[in-house]
């Protein structure tokens, strides 16, 4: 996956895990609470995974660009 598709799962996760969450408060459900701490960290997990590709992105084309200038 690209840096702006896991940057969208995430989001997409962490929002879902965060409303699960929400719902097993109101049910008083342990398993749909847990399923939410769950699905939240994984898009968190993912934002973070995108946003490490950029800065991989980032430092590379920075590297690009000074050996450009050098030569």
């Amino acid at each position: 996956m690209g840096s702006t598709s896991d940057k969208a799962s995430g989001i997409g996760n962490d929002a879902m895990g965060k409303v699960k969450q929400g719902i097993g408060n109101l049910t008083d459900d342990e398993k749909m609470k847990a399923e939410g701490a769950a699905q939240e960290l994984k898009g968190k997990g993912q934002k973070a995974m995108g946003d490490a590709k950029d800065a991989v992105k980032d430092a590379a084309e920075k590297g690009a660009d000074a050996l450009n200038r050098k030569l």
